[in-house]
């Protein structure tokens, strides 16, 4: 058993507007906006690092739940866009939280990355006591790299979330998770060291809008929960038309799916912690209610994840 205590965020100051990101590939922010429901996004500063965003991230869901670093069981970093191959993130991260000689994990995933760590803190906080979970992303240096794709640059900002998982107490039970994975499509997403991002645009919808609605039905006929009786769907914040496309495949209103993507385009592994923070502080949990997670990204990876409010 384990609950979801709290979340906690992090967004740059610099938003790029989706007019300038349309100039980058000669279109303008109309075009933007209706192939991706973004207006604008977040970019980081050329000094901070994925470790600086993920602290502060982490620092924002620790202070909330008023829990100091040090007492942390474990702490899971998900990104796609560490400045090295190593030491990953989680170690910088931990040390500037303050959290000494608690164990860091980096999980090196994009978009899915943080749906997987939530799962694994699941399983391991009964043993290691509360895991905070983050992930943190500065995909604007990939996607300002040369040549800059149509259909790739216009989608990405720089963001940091997080989330604490406790073994005993919190606002919602993790009830249930599934995730999958299938490298057959790894060469449809990918990021070669110090290339631009490569995407098979068409592969990554046609199986995105597959893959996540079937791994919801999954979770919820598992645990005999109608997708109608879900109080809200936290999602990677990929694109607006996949959700609404999702929202349509399991027959429920669109609004039920929370979306922030048109302030913060998409952040990668850090979107579904951001959008559930956003969330939590607008709307929460309710109790007995389920609330359903779920995430596609590079790999592929793909999954979700069962709460109830407590």
């Amino acid at each position: 058993m384990a609950f979801i205590a709290e979340f906690g965020c992090w967004l740059p100051e610099h938003i790029v507007t989706s007019a300038e990101a349309g100039s980058w590939v000669g279109s303008d922010a109309e075009w933007v906006r209706n192939v991706s429901g973004i207006d604008e996004r977040r970019f980081a500063a050329e000094t901070d690092t994925v470790a600086d965003l993920a602290a502060r991230a982490g620092a924002d869901c620790l202070g909330r739940a008023g829990l100091a670093a040090k007492h942390l069981g474990m702490i899971l970093v998900a990104s796609g866009t560490a400045e090295r191959s190593f030491p990953g993130p989680a170690c910088a991260a931990a040390r500037l939280l303050g959290a000494e000689h608690v164990p860091a994990l980096d999980i090196p995933m994009a978009s899915a990355g943080s749906l997987f760590a939530l799962s694994l803190a699941s399983r391991l906080a009964g043993q290691l006591g509360p895991i905070l979970v983050i992930g943190a992303e500065i995909m604007s240096r990939v996607v300002l790299r040369e040549p800059r794709e149509r259909g790739v640059a216009i989608l990405f900002g720089d963001g940091a979330g997080a989330c604490l998982v406790s073994p005993n107490a919190g606002r919602a039970e993790i009830i249930d998770s599934f995730l999958a994975s299938d490298g057959s499509f790894a060469d449809d997403l990918k990021l070669d060291h110090g290339a631009p991002l490569q995407m098979n645009g068409r592969s990554v919808i046609l199986q995105a809008s597959r893959k996540i609605p079937a791994a919801i039905r999954t979770v919820l006929d598992r645990n005999g929960v109608a997708p109608a009786a879900v109080q809200s769907f936290l999602m990677h914040q990929a694109n607006q038309n996949l959700l609404d496309k999702i929202a349509a495949s399991l027959g429920v209103p669109p609004e039920r799916f929370f979306s922030n993507i048109r302030r913060y385009g998409n952040t990668s592994s850090a979107s579904l912690l951001i959008a559930a923070c956003e969330w939590s502080r607008a709307e929460g949990f309710r109790s007995g209610a389920p609330v359903v997670f779920a995430a596609f990204g590079a790999g592929f990876h793909w999954g979700a994840l069962l709460a109830r409010g407590v």
